[in-house]
């Protein structure tokens, strides 16, 4: 007769910094790799070691174990070691869908380089709940089944995940305690190794879960997962289990989380259970069913780290990636696939889930701000070298009485409007003195790329800024400009650069443009074609959209109450003070006015307590100044309004947020996730108080969440910061996290640097919408706005120093695309470029793909490839210099362009 299978299968959750530094985790990490060897060497150990669904563990250990490389190798080609198929096991909101993948790419990419088949175990056994579009990712590198936990209350062992584009993932849920079930249950009963293991002790619970196992287990095989945290492998007990035996009807034997797919594919059908979207449930049965907890508070725990993890992310998907195809396929200059390789892998070691959701001791994210200030070093110089080899060899030549001053978009849509830069005026050029010569004020003509000038409206200057020049043969050598920031209207190609000429005026000429009208209508009011905006005595805004003739009311208010948690939660304090700055009054300064921008500052002084006091279990009484500084800035032609704040944080143990009420009638609310825009519900669930851990009104986005009906609505984007809600009052509120300040830290008694004092500088968008919601629009402003435009400033001596062969026209652009598409992605993978995007809405879309102004030979062919670079469809040819592509509701696209 035959048996099921019970597959047992040896490994460790590996975390590699927590609540320990890196170098110590390693050194236990060597130890337990240089046991296993040593036991599959001998034959302790009988079968092969599933490396937690990571291949960072092996690098990690070979860079300390260098002469083991070749007997690594051979292990890993043997399938006794079996690696990835991620680099790092991630967190799966906080970093982008284009993270997930260059992430699981290089875990895989690591297993083949040591000689290895990656694992298809699409294994996320510990992370803070999922996305809604991991079974579509997992589908596009070929992983056909999913290892999950944390985020669903499931009683049995098996369920079918349906994905945002309706991609199913058959997936085997973990039991009581996760991926620690055996490990605490079994065999963590005799780690004393003092006292000699209980052979009919150790039996009994080996059968007891067994037995439990197979109940929970509808179909096929059983699963017995021996990888619980940093544990290593237990050769007494391990020698002691019935492998090979038939125990409750299975047979055990030594697997891996492959063999089980292997069998258990075959019966996915017959899952009963489904589960779709997001797995964000907080945990629900008593402990002693289950405990799973989805741990929500990492949204915004240690924010200045998301926010440096956004930055990186965006210099290398935005920037050095694209420019090095735009500078290879303009000036024939080599894609530096090398230097990216080693920019991503100090960014995907950020994104192991302890180190990126910021709930680890303080030397973690010391070490994590050290790797991200190396990704930011080398995309910002790939990023540098790009825009001046392009910018380098435009035509015509540049004169010596000229600045060149190159800008460039990175966008997949055209840029227009007003942008502001800062001009490096040589100080060898006049200057005029205004008003009796009180202040010199530096003088030049800018003109465009057609050669028509070009008025701006001057915001700021710095006077005799030092400037370095680096020579390839010689020594570097000073010198100063006048640098003047300037407002000025842009048209920028998509994906694509325009150029723009500074030339010096005739002596003691002075340049002035009308300044009048400007957009300030009063001494704290401004307004463009589209919004009104007030300021109020207490600092809030309001906004009046001329479009729908709808108003809001006390946007940028800001709430300060008390968090007594740590980097997994924010607490909630039985006696909490919640203040608001609506009842205190701002200082109210006009900084710019003129017909291209203009820009209040709104500085408020918020007394808030010191801290929260533990003896009394309350927040202080001694109170302590809060200083909120914020710029407001409407450009003309915009529909949104922009802010910066910056927050003097000399407060502990609390919680600071925006709130921007909507006013809109809805129950529910929009943002963006990794390759998705997810609807969600306002209200908590209604049987919110039967849950062990209470689900909380934060979400998470990737930059923005929207609430609105049919009449209004604001939507809020945002620059590295994750964490939103919209809160379940009449007026809808948006809540913006900026910072949480806690102390307290896993297994350590408090540490100061989670409590975040000293300055902090946020950026976000207020968008008002009316009474629609285009979902690729704010994708694209949230794209914008965490990259900005890039420009590039050179004269004469500049351009033959970088000159390239090629001579390039003043404007141009690499690839437009038209339609609702949002592109993540644009770089070169071999000899080949690759575009990636995503279909954010509900419906099949029609893209095309616009190479009319790519320079040089433009793609003539797309065709379609999964995440790993095969192709997985026909070729689609170009006409007239456009690609028509069909993209299915919700659908992440891949094509190589040839």
């Amino acid at each position: 007769m035959a048996h099921r299978r019970l597959h047992y299968v040896l490994s460790t959750h590996w975390d590699r910094e927590w609540y320990q530094p890196f170098q110590d985790y390693r050194y236990r990490l060597v130890q337990l790799v240089d046991r296993i060897i040593a036991g599959l060497d001998d034959g302790r150990l009988k079968g092969p070691f599933q490396a937690d669904g990571q291949s960072v563990m092996i690098e990690d250990y070979l860079e300390v174990r260098a002469g083991q490389r070749e007997h690594v190798q051979q292990l890993v080609r043997q399938g006794k070691i079996r690696l990835g198929p991620w680099y790092t096991m991630p967190d799966e909101f906080i970093v982008s869908g284009e993270s997930l993948v260059r992430n699981l790419r290089l875990g895989r990419q690591v297993a083949r380089q040591l000689g290895g088949k990656p694992s298809e175990a699409g294994f996320v056994c510990d992370i803070f709940g999922h996305n809604s579009q991991l079974p579509q990712i997992f589908a596009g590198f070929g992983i056909r089944f999913g290892f999950i936990w944390r985020g669903t209350n499931l009683a049995s062992r098996l369920v079918r995940w349906r994905g945002a584009d309706g991609t199913e993932l058959p997936c085997y849920r973990f039991g009581k305690v996760g991926y620690c079930s055996y490990c605490s249950t079994v065999r963590c009963k005799f780690a004393d190794a003092r006292v000699p293991v209980d052979v009919e002790a150790l039996n009994k619970a080996t059968d007891q879960f067994i037995e439990e196992e197979l109940a929970a287990t509808e179909v096929g095989p059983g699963l017995m997962f021996d990888g619980g945290d940093h544990l290593e492998w237990d050769p007494r007990t391990y020698a002691l289990m019935p492998l090979g035996q038939v125990r409750h009807g299975a047979l055990l034997i030594h697997s891996t989380l492959d063999d089980y797919i292997a069998e258990m594919l075959p019966l996915a059908s017959q899952f009963t259970q489904v589960l779709s979207g997001e797995l964000r449930q907080p945990g629900r049965p008593p402990l002693d069913q289950d405990t799973q907890w989805v741990i929500p508070g990492v949204l915004s725990s240690r924010a200045p780290m998301k926010q440096h993890n956004d930055r990186c992310q965006t210099l290398l998907c935005q920037w050095a990636e694209p420019l090095g195809v735009l500078a290879g396929a303009a000036v024939d200059m080599p894609y530096p696939a090398d230097y990216l390789e080693v920019a991503w892998k100090y960014v995907l070691k950020n994104h192991a889930h302890d180190s990126i959701c910021g709930c680890s001791i303080d030397e973690v994210h010391q070490d994590c701000a050290y790797r991200f200030r190396q990704a930011e070093q080398i995309a910002q110089r790939l990023a540098t070298e790009s825009t001046r080899k392009l910018a380098a060899s435009i035509e015509p030549e540049v004169k010596e009485d000229e600045v060149r001053v190159v800008v460039f978009n990175p966008l997949a849509q055209p840029f227009e409007g007003k942008a502001d830069l800062w001009i490096k005026v040589p100080v060898e050029w006049p200057t005029s003195n205004e008003f009796f010569g009180f202040e010199p004020q530096p003088t030049f003509h800018i003109f465009d790329a057609a050669g028509q000038e070009v008025p701006y409206q001057r915001l700021d200057q710095s006077m005799h800024v030092r400037n370095t020049r680096i020579f390839d043969i010689g020594f570097p050598k000073g010198y100063q400009t006048h640098d003047v920031r300037v407002a000025l209207p842009l048209r920028i190609p998509a994906m694509g650069y325009t150029t723009l000429t500074v030339r010096k005026p005739e002596p003691t000429r002075s340049i002035r443009y009308p300044v009048k009208p400007g957009l300030a209508t009063s001494e704290r009011s401004m307004a463009n074609e589209h919004l009104e905006v007030s300021i109020e005595s207490n600092g809030t805004l309001t906004v009046r959209d001329k479009r729908s003739g709808q108003t809001y009311s006390r946007l940028l208010t800001f709430e300060d109450s008390a968090d007594i948690g740590d980097g997994w939660y924010h607490g909630i304090a039985n006696n909490d003070q919640a203040f608001v700055s609506t009842a205190g009054s701002a200082d109210v300064a006009l900084l710019h006015d003129g017909p291209m921008l203009c820009t209040f500052r709104v500085r408020l002084r918020m007394n808030v307590p010191r801290g929260f006091e533990k003896s009394s279990m309350g927040r202080s009484e001694q109170m302590t100044e809060l200083v909120i500084d914020s710029q407001v800035t409407l450009r003309a032609g915009a529909e949104h309004l922009e802010v910066q704040t910056t927050v003097d944080n000399v407060a502990c143990d609390h919680r600071l947020r925006v709130l921007l009420p909507t006013g809109a009638n809805t129950s529910t609310c929009l943002a963006d996730s990794p390759f998705d825009v997810v609807q969600r519900p306002v209200a908590l669930l209604a049987d919110n108080h039967l849950y062990r851990e209470l689900e909380v009104e934060t979400r998470p986005q990737q930059t923005w969440t929207a609430a609105l009906d049919q009449q209004r609505g604001l939507a809020v984007v945002a620059e590295g910061l994750h964490e939103t809600a919209v809160r379940d009052l009449p007026e809808r509120p948006l809540a913006l996290t900026l910072f949480r300040s806690t102390q307290r830290t896993v297994f350590t008694a408090g540490q100061p640097e989670g409590q975040l004092q000293g300055r902090m500088t946020f950026r976000y968008w207020i968008v008002p919408l009316p009474g629609r919601c285009d979902v690729p629009r704010l994708c694209h402003l949230g794209q914008l706005l965490n990259a900005g435009l890039r420009d590039i400033q050179l004269r004469a001596l500049d351009v033959a120093l970088h000159r390239q062969a090629k001579a390039l026209p003043p404007t141009a652009g690499l690839v437009q695309v038209d339609g609702p598409a949002v592109v993540t992605s644009f770089r070169q993978v071999a000899s080949a470029n690759e575009l990636r995007m995503f279909n954010p809405t509900d419906t099949a879309a029609e893209v095309a793909l616009s190479f009319r102004q790519w320079p040089g030979k433009a793609p003539a062919t797309a065709q379609p490839v999964d995440l790993e670079s095969h192709p997985v469809g026909a070729a689609i040819g170009a006409k007239e210099g456009v690609i028509q592509l069909r993209l299915k509701a919700k659908q992440i696209l891949t094509v190589r362009l040839l």
